[in-house]
């Protein structure tokens, strides 16, 4: 392992310099480290690899099965099932100690002992070629064939975020110190509707905090995903592929946006917690219907917009406010969960910059990213090949996230040696699964057809629904 200590500076070369070894970082260098011959530098500014992984709050887990994640190379998943508990019967979730000693295993076992990559921890990116140890302030300059900025998205940390309100008297805590509160206190309001703020409202019903004692602020409702469509196993293959069937089908069937998400709704894909309330969020939080019961419980829901300030007898919101106490916990967890929402070109030059090319799946698309980079010479036909599905914010945003996949999801299948990857990548799940159906399977066999007799007129559909968005924003 190369740190570069008690050198002031230092010249290296290599073919790839990463930047940034989260799950994105790492999954573009396995790759790359095994369909070629390629030398690669990683840096990052943690001490481990893993990215924000390393900072998650002590209760985080996955939210989609573990074989939906890490690299390639190297399976996350032991192919348990659930037991007990709110995910019982489906696909193991990961802690966030698994992830963080899954990708040290990965760096220690996997890249370091190949003798092509050397890893830099405790590291700045400075741009331009060059990184700085924070511990001695050495600078190391980097001659590389290409940089890959897996930085981009910019993963927000709730444990780091600054709160965007005022805080004046009130006990306010980020979601990691949530299990350090040792005494009764006299309730807990949870800030956020977002995964974090289902996260801690699921964690302290599963502590026993009564539903009464927990007053949850949710600025926007978001649609969420059913997590038993996600699941990449042959006993699950009418659930999840019937799942995409039916989105298809939903969406060729509407006669409007909000037709539209009516449909995916009463067709199982989209669930909501509450069915009075239209969510205006999309964010791809995925949920069991065993969590989504938990979370109705809490009947003390306020939509009055975000929290402008926290006093230690008031909260003060974009529409209204309501009384708290000093011995009130506040639990933040209004961070975004990506901070970038900028897209780019993931090829340009001798730069590349991971994004999301398949919808819900980024560490999947950084491994898909690498291959295409390994395999194609044209900067053009990469690019066609890796179109950037767009972050979703507002709940209009699935109809752009969900057609760019759909139209990279058709290049890809025109292209046998990239059908042939898929099936074989274990990132990707539902390729090999599709692969292995018996063809006297005729439950089986109708599904796939549903899918390829929907698919062309669903994408249509959404094409003439971001015309309406674009007629509408511009009148």
């Amino acid at each position: 392992m190369e740190t570069g200590r008690g050198i002031e500076n230092t010249t290296l070369q290599t073919d790839y310099l990463i930047a940034g070894a989260g799950a994105v970082g790492m999954a573009f260098a396995d790759v790359m480290l095994h369909e070629t011959d390629a030398d690669i530098i990683l840096i990052d500014s943690r001490a481990k690899p893993g990215g924000h992984w390393n900072d998650a709050y002590p209760f985080v887990t996955l939210h989609q099965p573990s074989q939906f994640y890490g690299v390639s190379s190297k399976e996350l998943s032991n192919g348990l099932r659930d037991q007990v508990g709110l995910n019982k019967g489906m696909a193991d979730l990961a802690s966030g100690a698994e992830v963080t000693a899954y990708f040290d295993q990965v760096m220690r076992q996997t890249f370091l002992p190949s003798g092509r990559v050397r890893w830099f921890p405790m590291s700045d990116w400075l741009g331009e070629g060059r990184f700085q140890n924070r511990l001695t302030g050495a600078v190391t300059e980097v001659t590389a064939k290409k940089v890959v900025d897996a930085t981009w998205l910019k993963t927000s940390i709730p444990s780091r975020h600054t709160p965007n309100f005022t805080i004046n008297g009130a006990t306010v805590i980020p979601l990691n110190d949530l299990p350090d509160v040792a005494t009764a206190r006299d309730g807990f309001t949870v800030i956020g509707g977002g995964k974090t703020g289902i996260d801690a409202c699921l964690w302290l019903l599963e502590m026993g905090v009564e539903p009464d004692d927990v007053r949850w602020i949710m600025p926007r409702d978001g649609w969420l995903l059913d997590r038993a469509n996600a699941q990449p196993s042959m006993d699950f293959f009418e659930k999840s592929l019937g799942a995409v069937a039916n989105q298809f089908e939903a969406i060729t069937a509407s006669t409007s946006i909000e037709d539209m998400f009516d449909r995916l709704e009463a067709c199982g894909y989209f669930l909501r917690i509450d069915t009075t309330v239209r969510p205006k969020m999309f964010h791809g939080a995925t949920i069991s219907k065993a969590e989504l019961a938990e979370l109705r419980r809490i009947k003390n829901v306020v939509r009055m917009g975000r929290v402008t300030a926290i006093e230690s007898d008031r909260i003060v919101l974009e529409q209204g406010e309501m009384p708290t106490t000093p011995g009130t916990v506040h639990v933040n967890c209004s961070a975004s969960a990506i901070e970038n929402e900028e897209i780019k070109p993931i090829f340009e030059g001798d730069l590349i910059t991971p994004q999301m090319v398949r919808s819900y799946q980024p560490i999947f698309s950084a491994a898909f990213i690498a291959h295409v980079e390994a395999t194609r010479d044209s900067e053009a036909e990469k690019n066609r090949l890796c179109g950037v599905v767009p972050l979703p914010n507002h709940d209009t945003d699935f109809i752009r996230f969900t057609s760019a996949f759909m139209l990279n999801q058709y290049n890809w299948g025109q292209d046998e040696e990239l059908r042939d990857w898929l099936k074989e990548n274990r990132l990707d799940g539902f390729s090999k699964l599709t692969s292995q159906v018996d063809k006297e399977d005729a439950s089986k066999k109708a599904i796939l057809s549903r899918i390829r007799e929907a698919g062309f007129p669903a994408a249509v559909k959404l094409q003439s629904y971001m015309e309406q968005l674009k007629t509408s924003k511009s009148a």
